[in-house]
């Protein structure tokens, strides 16, 4: 009788060992996962980033590098020359490389 009892019990321990480990692998591949594969994303953009690139921050705004540093920008907003604002990196949501190729007076002489 007290081994049909050990048995039962065991077998209850382990059927909530199999199944806290089923709940870990779900959380693993539903939240961590993503959220690395995100992060390197994320870091490979801004170590690709170069100046003369556009940017929107996490504020919302838009606007050109200038300048980078090991950890900061100088990014100018609108078409204002004097509003160049330094900031962190970790600040920029998105990078759009600059087309080499595409100037303004490109663009003009095909209106013409």
């Amino acid at each position: 009788m007290k081994a049909l009892l050990l048995t039962s019990a065991s077998s209850g321990v382990g059927f909530s060992i199999v199944y806290m480990l089923v709940i870990v692998a779900i959380m693993y591949f539903l939240l961590i996962r993503p959220q690395r594969k995100e992060q390197k994303r994320l870091t490979a953009m801004l170590a690709d980033m170069a100046v003369g690139d556009s940017v929107v921050t996490t504020g919302g705004f838009y606007g050109v590098v200038l300048d980078i540093t090991d950890d900061d920008v100088i990014v100018e907003f609108g078409n204002n020359k004097n509003c160049r604002i330094p900031m962190r990196k970790s600040a920029i949501a998105e990078v759009e490389k600059a087309d080499a190729g595409y100037t303004a007076a490109a663009d003009t002489d095909v209106k013409k």
